[in-house]
């Protein structure tokens, strides 16, 4: 197959190379210079809350995206957020082919770089978002180079989608990814391996609230039988959501941050708790949600509002996710890897694509460990393989 658009410096051939001269001229997959654009990336820091941190980052993928002379849009950001970069080969017109989903945004404030800097020690390479997920969504894109590089194409267009807000839930990438997923084949996420190299099939759906009691203030000495305590509200409803939880449905319930009251002398009037719930399936997020948002105070002299919603819809394993993993199974195979795979509780943007029923394998990053930690680390060893794999899956999905 003849590639569209071939990159400057690679002209093709007058006759016929020998087999010698194939494999002696053909470019290779190079750790060493993986490790080296990974670098270049994790020395940007992009927390989710600093738009400029991120736009750094868009602007060091798009750098990367037009070399190759891909069709590049930027999206703007909005709300705080940084810019969405949108990329798509120049082969395979509107054919639905291959959306490889990325975000460039950590958890990390500015200055961790300087707490877990990037260095090499033996297998371990440590910096902060280089294992969430800077290092997937870097070799992702290698791998797309390499086919170029060599002339190839891959058999389905791809389009490689870098948002800027993962970490907070999507907030205004949502649409887009959705949008995007509706015209694919099949969805590839960057998200980093999980315990030991396993990819990820399916997660849990992802639920927050906010509640609010609104009490009634007094002195807390002298008229205390006049005031209604919102902090009393609010523990008893922790108990309630707390209670919720349910292991063996896999149905898990976080009352995580809760703030309230004004002195201590005095009856509390107001309360807040931020509530995280995790979800295994559609019917059971539906149940939980509502149970949620429905609860009533139990004292009637207590205003209390519920808000929050399904952030995540449940990512399930399909028939589909199923013949993908397969697939992706004999790849990795190719590159020395034997894939396994698994179900998280921690929700991704393959949560979005998956609910719209197109299959989806997520955590085909780099392997490591630490994500969101200050020892974040991936395994120099992973780099070379998992980069195999994903050339393999450009060259064989169809």
């Amino acid at each position: 197959m003849q590639p569209s658009v071939r990159p400057s410096g690679c002209p093709l051939p007058d006759r016929r190379p020998t087999m010698n001269e194939r494999s002696s001229n053909l470019p290779r997959i190079d750790a060493e210079e993986i490790l080296e654009g990974i670098r270049e990336w994790v020395a940007i820091e992009s927390p989710t809350s600093s738009a400029a941190g991120v736009n750094a980052m868009m602007d060091a993928a798009q750098e990367r995206l037009k070399a190759l002379n891909l069709g590049v849009e930027r999206i703007p950001g909005r709300d705080g957020y940084g810019d969405l970069v949108k990329a798509r080969t120049p082969w395979g017109g509107d054919e639905p082919g291959i959306l490889v989903l990325c975000h460039l945004d950590t958890v990390h404030p500015i200055g961790t770089l300087g707490r877990n800097s990037f260095r090499r020690e033996g297998d371990i390479v440590y910096g902060p978002g280089i294992y969430d997920m800077k290092g997937g969504a870097f070799i992702a894109l290698y791998a797309l180079q390499h086919l170029i590089r060599q002339g190839k194409e891959s058999r389905l267009p791809v389009t490689i989608l870098y948002v800027s807000e993962e970490e907070v839930g999507s907030p205004i990438s949502r649409a887009v990814i959705e949008a995007e997923a509706k015209k694919a084949k099949y969805v590839l996420v960057t998200e980093p391996a999980r315990e030991g190299g396993k990819i990820v099939t399916a997660r849990k759906g992802v639920a927050r609230f906010k509640m609010t009691a609104t009490g009634r203030p007094a002195h807390s000495g002298s008229r205390h039988q006049d005031g209604r305590s919102a902090i009393r509200e609010i523990a008893r409803q922790i108990l309630t959501i707390e209670g919720m939880t349910d292991y063996e449905r896999g149905v898990t319930t976080n009352c995580g941050m809760v703030s309230g009251g004004t002195a201590v002398n005095v009856v509390p009037a107001s309360c807040t708790v931020e509530i995280d719930a995790r979800l295994p399936d559609a019917e059971t997020a539906k149940e939980v949600v509502a149970a949620i948002l429905n609860l009533k105070p139990h004292d009637p002299d207590v205003e209390l509002v519920v808000e929050g919603e399904l952030n995540r819809p449940p990512f399930e394993k399909s028939e589909g996710i199923s013949a993908l993993l397969e697939h992706a199974r004999r790849c990795a195979a190719e590159a020395g890897i034997d894939l396994q795979d698994l179900k998280t509780g921690g929700g991704s943007d393959g949560n979005f694509t998956a609910a719209l029923g197109v299959p989806t394998l997520d955590g085909l990053g780099v392997d490591g460990k630490g994500g969101h930690t200050e020892y974040e680390q991936i395994y120099y060893s992973s780099l070379e393989p998992r980069t195999k794999m994903w050339v393999r899956l450009y060259e064989t999905l169809a």
